[in-house]
């Protein structure tokens, strides 16, 4: 099974009067969009700045905050360390916000990134201490096979320390290519750039498609974004949690 959400179809997001703009694959429950949240995939946006622009600070708990520079540069302030840290394209940083902790983002011109949400069990994650890491671009390992050269970032390969089960990878793609995905999985694709054909239908920049028991097959050449979650947690996740709270 195949669905593929067209740009169009995604729920948008703006900051400071469209200073930062959002496409989100998966919006909050309350943004709209078409898509809502699964498996323990809470949140996934993709924000471009126009200008130099800052989001001010803002409290997070519980969840597990990835954030991808894709372009650019970015900067991170914390309550916790209480000094701003800056990433560049390629870097990666995780909040595991835990019992709580605040955070302000600086966007330069023109930069880009993803910011991701897990939910890693917020029955236990909002006992523990607040803690972050900043991964460097060049500690992300690439391996090439088959036309598809893939960079890892969380699973079994990569190494991002996350509570939540999840595998985290970007595929470059350089002509027909099968890939294999993991038994028991929902798989994730955003397309970073290019025009290609998955499982035999068109998908372009920024489309998102979500598959489920069945091989990937890529046609074309490109980037993608993958993310691999559990079909079962084994815990009840928070907008589970908010849907039987509503039903009752």
């Amino acid at each position: 099974m195949m669905k593929v959400y067209k740009k169009d179809e995604q729920a948008y997001g703006a900051f400071n009067n469209g200073e930062i703009i959002e496409n989100k694959p998966l919006g909050f429950p309350s943004d709209g969009g078409e898509l809502k949240p699964y498996s323990n995939l809470f949140y996934w946006a993709n924000a471009i700045a126009k200008v130099d622009s800052t989001i001010g600070l803002h409290p997070h708990q519980g969840f597990e905050i990835m954030s991808f520079v894709l372009e650019g540069t970015i900067r991170h302030f914390d309550t916790k360390h209480n000094e701003w840290k800056e990433l560049h394209a390629g870097d990666v940083q995780i909040i595991r916000s835990g019992n709580g902790i605040s955070h302000a983002e600086h966007m330069g011109e023109n930069s880009r990134m993803f910011q991701i949400w897990l939910d890693p069990n917020l029955s236990q994650s909002l006992s523990k201490e607040a803690s972050y890491t900043d991964y460097p671009g060049s500690d992300f390992k690439a391996h090439t096979s088959d036309n598809v050269t893939k960079t890892t970032y969380a699973g079994k390969e990569g190494i991002m320390e996350l509570d939540s089960d999840v595998i985290i990878e970007k595929w470059d793609v350089a002509g027909d290519a099968q890939i294999d995905t993991e038994s028991g999985t929902i798989t994730s694709i955003y397309i970073l750039d290019g025009n290609l054909q998955v499982n035999g239908k068109d998908i372009n920049t920024d489309d998102f498609s979500v598959i489920e028991d069945t091989l990937v097959n890529i046609k074309g050449t490109g980037s993608v974004f993958v993310i691999q979650n559990p079909k079962s947690l084994g815990y009840t996740s928070y907008f589970e949690s908010m849907k039987a709270r509503l039903r009752n």
